[in-house]
């Protein structure tokens, strides 16, 4: 080892916050909130709990659309206008919707490593005041990277001949679950309100939960995505599965993640800076892997980056409490649970992004603190987050109880 250097730390988690997700539309309850004010908010909250202002040696942030009010380097707007120390840094991330997922294995990989002591990373997104698409990239523009998510996910139904009955199903019950986590008060475990410019609050609860559709209302939802598939995407789609003769559109808005606006941050430190501030860590972050795979099929990654790093660890999915898996449509979750054999009390016990709302470069940071929460609720010991995103990226993150 060279001179000065120590051993490996153990990357904890030292806190965590999130905002409640507002509707990402302009009617929205945080639609007149800029993004970096809700960083700036949850980076506030982290110093009431505890994490000294002038500790932090780095703010990491995941965003998948970096123009405009979330352009520049937001995170470390975000750091002055919190009032933390000067010195601590700020930087961006983007692996579309897994960017808040890869910001915290970054700053864990860092804690670990030794190279820093006490990173915040996490995630934010306003879909309300930034379109799906808005940043005109090089993959929007490209004839594979212009399909439609939602094309993407009627493929996987397609290919995996997933009924449309299945996908209601798996509609209701991630949003049943999403009820009974509220009704019984755990839904907003670490969630903080948002102020609004005036002071007042904005936004106290999960905005999207209200949507409560019966299976008669399921039943008659028309399907989302037919008619972009008309426009062309069908073709390219079966350009490149020749084997499948027509596209079933099969996903409604309903077994479809609503957009959302909102933010999640976690402090990771190491154990030495847990004792000097007084904090109490909550789990153990242990490992995490990024993935790519087919471009088409899109959304695919999440599940191989959960199966990459169940072998990095040694574990089967037996062995793992929880997983919370962003709900990139019924059909990969439906995927996900046949494959791994995990029943509805392991994926997602409180609702996913389907009853709640993906908030792209927050989500994965909202469901890294979920499964904390689950760990420690559960008593047990591992938990799994992982993401799908644009252009087959994906990323898992294991997380230990602390004990």
């Amino acid at each position: 080892m060279p001179a000065g250097r120590r051993p490996v730390d153990d990357a904890l988690i030292l806190g965590g916050v999130r905002t409640p997700r507002g509707k990402g539309s302009p009617r929205g309850a945080l639609a007149g909130v800029p993004p970096v004010e809700l960083v700036t908010q949850l980076l506030e909250a982290l110093v009431e709990r505890g994490v000294a202002r002038d500790a932090i040696d780095d703010v990491v942030v995941g965003c998948a659309s970096q123009l405009g009010v979330q352009g520049g380097n937001l995170a470390r707007m975000a750091a002055l206008a919190a009032g933390l120390d000067e010195r601590t840094g700020g930087a961006m991330v983007n692996r579309f919707c897994a960017s808040g997922l890869d910001a915290i294995a970054g700053a864990a990989a860092r804690v670990r490593a030794g190279d820093a002591d006490l990173v915040v990373a996490g995630g934010v997104e306003s879909c309300s005041q930034l379109a799906l698409f808005a940043d005109a990239g090089p993959w929007w523009s490209h004839p594979i990277g212009a399909l439609h998510m939602g094309i993407a996910a009627d493929l996987a139904a397609t290919l995996d001949r997933t009924s449309r009955l299945t996908l209601d199903r798996y509609a209701a019950t991630t949003r049943a679950k999403a009820r009974a986590a509220a009704a019984a008060g755990s839904l907003g475990a670490w969630s903080v309100p948002v102020r609004g410019a005036d002071g007042a609050i904005a936004l106290a609860a999960d905005e999207l939960l209200g949507f409560a559709p019966t299976d008669d209302d399921l039943a008659a939802l028309e399907p989302a995505f037919a008619a972009i598939g008309a426009q062309g995407q069908d073709a390219t789609v079966l350009a490149y599965y020749p084997q499948l003769a027509v596209l079933a559109h099969d996903h409604t808005r309903a077994s479809s993640p609503a957009l959302a606006d909102g933010a999640a941050l976690v402090a990771i430190g190491n154990l030495a800076t847990a004792e000097r501030l007084g904090l109490t860590p909550h789990a153990r972050i242990v490992s995490a892997v990024t993935v790519a795979g087919d471009p088409v099929a899109m959304l695919t990654a999440g599940q191989d980056a959960v199966v990459k790093l169940l072998g990095r660890a040694g574990l089967r999915a037996d062995d793992v409490a929880v997983f919370e898996l962003a709900e990139a449509f019924a059909a990969l979750c439906v995927r996900f649970q046949r494959d791994l054999g995990v029943g509805d009390d392991r994926l997602n016990p409180d609702g996913g992004t389907i009853a709640l709302g993906h908030a792209f470069g927050a989500t994965g940071a909202i469901l890294l603190g979920n499964v904390a929460l689950q760990l420690a609720r559960r008593g047990e010991r591992w938990g799994i987050a992982a993401v799908s995103g644009a252009a087959g990226v994906g990323a898992a993150v294991l997380v230990e109880a602390f004990a």
